[in-house]
C-alpha cells in the first residue's frame, strides 16, 4: 500500500471508525445488559450510558454533546436513564458493554498491539479543549486486555472525530436537524432522532454541510500529524482496515 499523508489517513479511517465504533451501541448484548440493570428501553440506556461520562449534568449539556437529537427527546431519555442508577454508574456500565463487545468480536484479530500503539498515542496527545464528550470518555480508565483496549480506543477516536464534527457544523451555521437533512434529505434519520415533520427544505445547505465535513477531516488530520510519525499514521490506517476486515469477515 502506498504511503498516505495525514489527510488521506484521516479520510480513510473515518467511515471505519464511525461504523465499527458504534457497533456495541446497537448490539443485542448491550440492550440485554441495560434491561437487566433496569433501564426501561435501549435508548434510555444509550443516553445515560454514552452521556454518563459527562457526569451529573443537565440535559442541555448532553444535548450540546450529542447535537443530532431533538432536545426534547434528549431531555426525556436522559431523565429516564439517569433515574436508574445515576449518570456516572450508567457511563461505567455502558463502557463495560463496550469492552465486552471488543472482547467478543476482536478475539480473532492477531497483533492488536500494532493498532493500540498509534491509536493510544493519538488519543493521549489530544488537547481536549472544547471536546467534552471525548474528554469524558478519555477520563475513564482503559481496560488492560488487548481486545477491549483496542475497541475502547476505536470508540475514543470516534468520539474525537464526532466532537470535531459538531464544532465544524456549528461554525458553518448548521443545526443538528439541518445537518441531518442536508445529507440526501435523511428524513427517516431525523424522525428517529426525535424531530417531528414537516421538515424544512435543507437542499440549499449542502455546500455548508460539505464544508463542515472537510473541516472535520482537516481537524483530524492535524491531530494525527501532530501526534504520529508518517510510519505510525500509516500503521494506524493499515491496522484499522485490518480490524474492519476481520470483523466483517
Amino acid at each position: 500500500m502506498e504511503t498516505l499523508n495525514e489527510f488521506q489517513v484521516a479520510s480513510l479511517i473515518a467511515p471505519i471508525i464511525g461504523s465499527v465504533g458504534s457497533k456495541y451501541m446497537l448490539d443485542a448484548d448491550t440492550a440485554a445488559a441495560g434491561t437487566a440493570a433496569g433501564y426501561p428501553n435501549t435508548f434510555s440506556f444509550y443516553f445515560a450510558g454514552r452521556g454518563g461520562v459527562l457526569g451529573d449534568v443537565d440535559a442541555d449539556v448532553v444535548h450540546a454533546a450529542f447535537m443530532f437529537f431533538d432536545r426534547a427527546l434528549t431531555e426525556k431519555l436522559w431523565g429516564i436513564g439517569i433515574a436508574v442508577e445515576g449518570a456516572r454508574a450508567a457511563g461505567r456500565r455502558y463502557m463495560q458493554c463496550c469492552d465486552d463487545w471488543g472482547r467478543k468480536h476482536l478475539s480473532s484479530v492477531s497483533e492488536l498491539e500494532k493498532f493500540i500503539a498509534p491509536a493510544e498515542k493519538l488519543v493521549v496527545s489530544i488537547d481536549a479543549s472544547g471536546l467534552s464528550l471525548f474528554a469524558g470518555l478519555r477520563a475513564e480508565p482503559l481496560p488492560t486486555d488487548a481486545t477491549a483496549r483496542a475497541y475502547r480506543l476505536i470508540t475514543l477516536i470516534r468520539e474525537l472525530r464526532g466532537c470535531y464534527h459538531i464544532a465544524a457544523l456549528v461554525t458553518h451555521g448548521l443545526t443538528g436537524l439541518q445537518a441531518t437533512l442536508a445529507v440526501d434529505g435523511k428524513q427517516d434519520t431525523a424522525k428517529m432522532h426525535g424531530w417531528a415533520p414537516p421538515y424544512p427544505d435543507c437542499s440549499g445547505l449542502v455546500d455548508q454541510r460539505v464544508a463542515a465535513e472537510v473541516a472535520t477531516n482537516n481537524a483530524m488530520a492535524r491531530a494525527i500529524a501532530a501526534a504520529l510519525t508518517t510510519d505510525e499514521m500509516n500503521q494506524l490506517a493499515n491496522q484499522t482496515m485490518r480490524i474492519n476486515t476481520a470483523i466483517a469477515g
